[in-house]
């Protein structure tokens, strides 16, 4: 090491092979929600069981809302014990 350099404390790799993007931990299951209220008819909600949401409730709630910010969409949600509701909302 030159003189008068402090070690790294950091790996480092090649800029190219940083990946782009930000795909979070709930992109799947966001993914999923948002495809399925594209297809949802109006009055009627999805009822996605808790259980089934690896990162928790509140988790995926705030990645839905960031989601549909983005994409510019109005939704509403409302939960239970057992489910996450999600509808859209009319705007």
């Amino acid at each position: 090491m030159p003189k008068g350099r402090t070690p790294m404390h950091f790996k480092t790799m090649v800029q190219t092979d940083v990946p782009q993007g930000r795909h979070g931990k709930h992109k799947h299951t966001i993914t999923v929600i948002l495809n399925d209220l594209d297809q949802l008819p109006d009055g009627a909600a999805l009822k996605i069981p808790l259980d089934g949401l690896a990162y928790g409730k509140a988790n995926v709630r705030s990645a839905l809302n960031r989601a549909c910010q983005k994409a510019g969409k109005n939704v509403a949600t409302a939960a239970d014990e057992t489910y996450l509701y999600v509808w859209n909302a009319k705007k």
